[in-house]
């Protein structure tokens, strides 16, 4: 199991309470801000001291604006490096040079089988396969995959092409039964978000975890609505999923009058987040968030999902 890279969510504390698990805990460098990643990034090896299954992730195509955190990384005394580097969201094969170099292990997350290939010419040691349940950034409707179809024909894939390549099922895998399931469809293990975003070590505003336990599966969805009003210019064909809230809702049917004059509700969301207003502001999640029912430390959350899962699977 690996801890999701979270953009401001999976800090230090989280990934380092993933690691004293069992699981990869992966760090959310998202955007690349550098100061950001040197903190939590170095909160993680110091509460891990040598437990160290630390790693980070980026989004690609932001690294190919700035790449300072990456490199950041990479120049750290080998004990310190990454143990796993996940991009996702663009090309990686621009930086794989630069991350096999440095011996770090490189994983790749794919919303679509025709994302495989360059993933494998990148040289991933792990895909990550992210079904559009996924909270937060994925392919939108039109281009998405679900998770229960996407994974058994990646591993199909990956067996008959690169049997040496690990697979992650990403996107609604919240609990035991769920990581059950992604292994049953040929996973080799899970990539876990909205599950390990709501507990004590996450760094998502208290306010957007209250707002996610009460919240089921039907309360999310998949749009550019928060991506507009964050000031967030991602290219297409990714979009975001998070909490169906009230200023969502306003503007949800209307993306093209939003993009036209996005003042005023940039001020209301503005306004939301200064306050911890979160039927403004955004809580993000997935469609697995209709599983989220409590806010415990992360290590609990590891060993009840691996439980469970040994549980369903026959082997407890």
């Amino acid at each position: 199991m690996a801890l999701a890279p979270m953009a401001l969510a999976s800090g230090g504390a989280l990934a380092a309470a993933c690691a004293h698990a069992g699981a990869l805990g992966l760090v959310g460098g998202g955007y690349g801000d550098l100061a950001w990643t040197q903190r939590e990034y170095r909160l993680a090896l110091e509460l891990t001291q040598g437990t160290h299954r630390i790693g980070c992730g980026f989004i690609t195509w932001k690294l190919d604006e700035d790449a300072s955190a990456l490199d950041w990384l990479l120049d750290l005394p080998a004990a310190q490096r990454p143990r796993a580097l996940m991009l996702s969201f663009g090309d990686p094969r621009p930086h794989a040079a630069r991350i096999a170099a440095a011996g770090v292990p490189l994983m790749c997350q794919v919303q679509r089988m025709d994302q495989v290939p360059q993933a494998i010419e990148a040289g991933a040691a792990v895909i990550v396969a992210q079904g559009a349940e996924a909270g937060g950034h994925g392919m939108n409707a039109l281009n998405g995959r679900a998770t229960f179809t996407l994974v058994p024909e990646l591993a199909d894939w990956l067996a008959a092409h690169a049997p040496d390549t690990l697979l992650l099922a990403a996107g609604g895998i919240a609990d035991g039964r769920t990581l059950a399931a992604a292994l049953v469809l040929g996973a080799d293990g899970a990539l876990v978000g909205t599950r390990l975003w709501a507990t004590a070590e996450s760094l998502a505003a208290p306010g957007a975890q209250a707002q996610a336990v009460q919240t089921d599966g039907d309360g999310t969805a998949r749009t550019a609505v928060f991506d507009i009003l964050r000031r967030k210019n991602w290219p297409a064909p990714y979009d975001f999923r998070a909490i169906r809230n009230g200023l969502h809702r306003q503007w949800e049917g209307r993306i093209d009058a939003l993009r036209a004059d996005p003042q005023a509700a940039r001020a209301e969301y503005d306004a939301g987040v200064k306050h911890g207003d979160f039927n403004a502001a955004h809580a993000t999640v997935g469609e697995a968030v209709g599983l989220v029912h409590d806010l415990p430390g992360a290590g609990e959350v590891v060993a009840r999902m691996d439980a469970g899962a040994r549980a369903v699977l026959g082997k407890a």
